[in-house]
């Protein structure tokens, strides 16, 4: 597990461009791509776009267009699917059971795993994001940028943003995954959402090497004037005995949905390029196929959101790399940890 966050903190820095070298393929047996590569249809003018405003409350301003275009990768039957759908595509640089990595340990609370896995699953996404950010050196422009990505689009679906009148607008990709990010963090930084301090906390340190306070359980009754009157009610949430509020599960859906939306322009708008060339198509697939599988296990996404990648979700599941009824898996670990654990391939 160690080796797995450690290899992904490195970063994609020294890796050799594979642009002139696709016909001699990756070195690594996979085939070099040689199909046109078709990515997602948007329009081709950038449309116009309404100022964005500054204001926090666009924190909750989001919303999902779907739009079935004739050209979508996933229901055209006509040419090949896009590259990361095929098999020979779909390899990963670590070997072992992703369930270690995201089944909860049975001595944390599950609001603080959950809180430590968002946070986590955000980081590696974000390591992503930065690829599709780099000053392509032929334009003196970044990868994605308004003119390449004029919508924020995968597949057949088109994702808008909400404007201070609350409609829904398109806006270009870069500018729209900026602003979920800025959201993410907002959300992540606020400790109303996610609390970093409790009057009994002790601190743990998790594989990937940070630190989250474990709450102890405090019992609640008339002595207790400080507790919230919605603790003393005897309602439940995710996360309520170590601090969480009672949106906290919402909230982190609500996160969740917006990192898979970026997940999914990431492959349908830039596996060629810059992934395939800089030979780290399989660094994401494992950041995608780790962020997947926590969230399947925990409910964080449906299956709506999974939509624009439920072929390559589906090509893992009968490579039997993700468990085919997370329901029905276990969701912790125990206590010393499993000897199942992922590491590096060669």
């Amino acid at each position: 597990m160690a080796s797995f966050f450690s290899s992904v903190r490195q970063g994609f820095g020294g890796r050799s461009n594979k642009g002139n070298q696709q016909g001699k393929g990756n070195g690594q047996g996979t085939p070099s791509p040689t199909a046109p590569y078709s990515p997602s249809p948007t329009s081709t003018h950038s449309p116009g776009v309404p100022p964005i405003p500054q204001s926090p409350a666009l924190s909750s301003a989001m919303s999902f267009e779907a739009q079935q275009g004739a050209e979508s990768a996933v229901s055209s039957s006509s040419r090949r699917p896009p590259f990361f759908f095929r098999e020979e595509y779909a390899g990963l640089i670590v070997k072992g059971n992703f369930m270690t990595l995201a089944a909860k340990p049975k001595l944390v609370e599950e609001g603080e795993w959950m809180a430590h896995q968002v946070v986590e699953q955000y980081r590696l996404l974000e390591q992503m994001i930065d690829i599709i950010k780099v000053i392509d050196e032929r334009t003196g422009r970044p990868i994605c940028n308004p003119d390449v990505c004029p919508t924020m689009s995968a597949s057949g679906h088109t994702y808008t943003w909400l404007d201070n009148n609350k409609k829904p607008i398109k806006i270009p990709a870069i500018q729209y995954i900026n602003l979920v990010q800025k959201w993410i963090v907002g959300k992540i930084n606020d400790p109303s959402i996610f609390p970093t301090e409790s009057p009994a906390a002790n601190a743990t340190t998790y594989a990937s090497g940070s630190l989250t306070p474990i709450s102890t359980p405090q019992p609640l009754g008339p002595t207790n004037l400080n507790a919230p009157l919605s603790q003393l009610s005897g309602r439940e949430w995710l996360g309520k005995t170590s601090g969480f509020p009672e949106s906290f599960e919402s909230d982190i859906k609500s996160i969740y949905r917006q990192m898979m939306r970026c997940y999914a322009h990431i492959y349908h708008g830039h596996w060629l390029e810059p992934f395939w060339n800089v030979n780290a198509y399989k660094e994401l697939n494992t950041c995608f196929i780790h962020f997947i599988n926590v969230g399947k296990l925990f409910g964080l996404l449906g299956d709506k959101e999974i939509e624009p990648m439920q072929p390559l979700v589906d090509l893992w599941l009968g490579m039997g790399l993700l468990p085919s009824a997370p329901q029905t898996q276990q969701k912790e670990n125990a206590p010393t940890g499993s000897s199942q654990q992922p590491t590096l391939t060669s």
